[in-house]
């Protein structure tokens, strides 16, 4: 349990401290996922919401291991993640040209599952 919760703040702290977006868009997001998360619970109901939900984050949750693995705890790049080091003038790049349709693919399969389910 002890180890678990040393990787959470890890991966917490790489939250607050990257500069792979602008901190604003940080912020964004979140409001982006609520307004989301409420259409589509105005729109479909709230057994549909919560399957979306368990889909999304689940699939999700398998995309953020892939590139924590993948980038050995954040301290390698890979794919669209730089570590500053990496990349030429120490300033990463941003990151999206795979991520960001990773979650346009799970939240099109979140959709199609909980439609499918519900």
């Amino acid at each position: 349990m002890n180890k678990i919760l040393r990787e959470i703040k890890i991966d917490l702290a790489f939250l607050r401290g990257h500069t792979l977006q602008p901190a604003w868009f940080k912020v964004a997001k979140v409001f982006i996922l609520l307004g989301v998360l409420l259409g589509y619970y105005f729109l479909f109901g709230f057994s549909a919401t919560i399957l979306f939900m368990a889909v999304f984050f689940g699939l999700m949750l398998v995309v953020h291991f892939i590139y924590r693995n993948k980038t050995k705890t954040y301290t390698q790049s890979w794919l669209d993640f730089t570590v500053p080091e990496d990349t030429e003038g120490g300033k990463p790049k941003r990151i999206g040209k795979y991520y960001y349709p990773f979650i346009i693919l799970n939240a099109s399969l979140a959709v199609l599952v909980s439609l499918w389910l519900t």
